[in-house]
């Protein structure tokens, strides 16, 4: 450890839920806290299927990594926040289809700071990174040092965010974010992003909005319409913007053994997509 690396003591903020440490409590990990574990609680009353769902989205994240690793040449990855380190991590699949993958993650809990080792695991032919900042800031994002020290901004990069944008506060536009991030990118890059339905189980996901909201933590879901324009001057991939077990879903088996997810498409309230920037 370098003298650098020696910081004072971090606030971790347990007193209050983080987004990253809710959906480690509903994956069933252990780097959650009261108010994280109450919140989580919340969602699966809302929600029945809230459980099945985190998995289902990370079986998402892994089908798609795969897909642009293996199927379109993409080496390069900004994984925009990155949540709890939960192996396989997405430069675990990354690398497993093309050891030379680079990949950055990034997320604002000092939590995932402090595990941010496990990100570090690169293939020697490869690269990983791990930078802390807020997904709400691009500008931030752009400007950390080792992002471009770890990723080449001239070839393509696959952004993911996943289970991200609609945790961010009102006084951040998620659309102009996304943009800001796009606008660094060649074509050829792509854009990965999961993100809470309110026009699938309305009544279940409004009622999270409100309970969440009541514990101070907003969520805004959106509509499908809502959510294609993130995609807005891109190429979705095929099957377009479904509900994430039905992205490629002939792969689903692969990541948790069953081929239909054993959910229906009314259950699990996430839109999912997969783009690419073609200009």
């Amino acid at each position: 450890m370098t003298r650098d690396d020696r910081r004072a003591p971090v606030d971790l903020k347990t007193d209050r839920p983080h987004a990253a440490r809710i959906y480690d409590a509903l994956l069933g990990g252990k780097t959650n806290y009261a108010p994280d574990r109450a919140a989580a609680g919340k969602v699966a009353a809302n929600i029945p299927a809230a459980q099945a769902a985190v998995r289902i989205n990370r079986s998402f994240m892994h089908r798609a990594t795969r897909y642009l690793a293996a199927e379109e040449g993409v080496r390069q990855f900004l994984d925009i926040g990155t949540g709890i380190p939960t192996s396989p991590n997405l430069h675990e699949v990354a690398q497993a289809a093309a050891p030379d993958s680079r990949v950055v993650y990034v997320d604002n809990d000092p939590i995932v700071l402090a595990h941010s080792r496990a990100l570090h695991s690169s293939d020697p032919a490869g690269s990983t990174a791990y930078i802390e900042a807020d997904a709400g800031d691009p500008e931030g994002v752009l400007a950390t040092p080792h992002l471009r020290e770890t990723l080449d901004f001239e070839r393509p990069i696959a952004v993911s965010m996943c289970l991200l944008l609609h945790w961010l506060p009102a006084t951040q536009d998620p659309y102009a974010v996304v943009r800001r991030l796009l606008a660094e990118l060649v074509p050829g890059s792509r854009l990965v992003i999961t993100h809470l339905a309110s026009d699938i189980d309305p009544t279940g996901v409004s009622g999270l909005e409100s309970a969440l909201a009541s514990s101070g933590t907003a969520v805004k879901a959106r509509n499908k319409d809502e959510v294609a324009r993130f995609f807005d001057g891109l190429v979705l991939a095929e099957p377009g913007l479904v509900v994430p077990q039905r992205w490629r879903p002939e792969q689903v088996a692969q990541d948790i053994g069953d081929p239909d997810a054993g959910i229906a498409d009314d259950a699990v309230p996430l839109w999912a997509g997969v783009a690419a920037k073609t200009a």
